[in-house]
């Protein structure tokens, strides 16, 4: 993510924000963000997700940063940690994952990853031996070519265990429906739809990040800064 995004959101954060200048900071995207922020919260998003927190221990796990898809990982080794030496059953266990900042793009399908480099953008490295890849890290499981012992970590994989996995929709804003725009000369609302088409699916679009933390937080987990 460019400089000019983090100026914005520290701006806004404080207060100071110039609305005047705003539109050059990330080419009209104003109207974008007032599009993703103005609508009723039910109306747009599927809050249903908290009543599948239902496990005694709970956690969420925060990751802002593509890296290796580390913080996806670090939330299956978690929950195996938690079975293990607590000596509870998985379905004991709830944990959400939140994918907001440059780790929206962890949970993009890797033909959005193939379409527009997304791994050279981020810089990417593989989880296996470091190096730089052009795939979605957040993808690789056994089938892919991980060593058996880190198989089962993938945010599929997650979701299928019964993860909740949670992307911003203020980051898919800012960073992800831009690129569709761009490449399809499209308007914004048909570039968001394309941009949310284009998520993992399960995954399920939250007003932001910090929305999604805080909401799993109401709920009983206990927050992890996992990346």
């Amino acid at each position: 993510m460019e400089g000019s995004r983090r100026e914005f959101l520290a701006n806004l954060a404080g207060g100071a924000l110039v609305f005047g200048a705003a539109p050059m900071m990330f080419g009209g995207g104003l109207r974008d963000l007032e599009a993703a922020t103005s609508a009723p919260l039910g109306d747009q998003f599927d809050m249903s997700w908290t009543s599948r927190v239902t496990g005694r221990n709970k956690a969420v796990m925060d990751v802002p940063e593509v890296e290796s898809g580390y913080g996806v990982w670090r939330a299956g080794i978690t929950k195996g940690q938690i079975v293990e030496f607590m000596k509870v059953p998985a379905s004991d266990v709830s944990m959400v994952l939140v994918l907001r900042h440059n780790g929206i793009n962890l949970a993009m399908n890797q033909a959005y990853w193939d379409a527009f480099g997304v791994g050279k953008e981020v810089k990417a490295t593989h989880p296996a031996d470091g190096k730089p890849t052009m795939k979605n890290p957040a993808l690789l499981d056994g089938k892919a070519g991980l060593p058996a012992q880190f198989d089962g970590l993938s945010v599929p994989q997650f979701i299928a265990g019964g993860g909740i996995v949670l992307a911003c929709n203020l980051a898919l804003t800012l960073d992800v429906v831009p690129k569709f725009q761009k490449r399809d000369k499209s308007t914004a609302e048909a570039a968001h739809k394309a941009a949310v088409a284009s998520l993992i699916p399960g995954v399920v679009l939250q007003p932001s990040g910090v929305f999604a933390a805080v909401r799993a937080q109401q709920v009983g987990c206990v927050y992890v800064r996992a990346s």
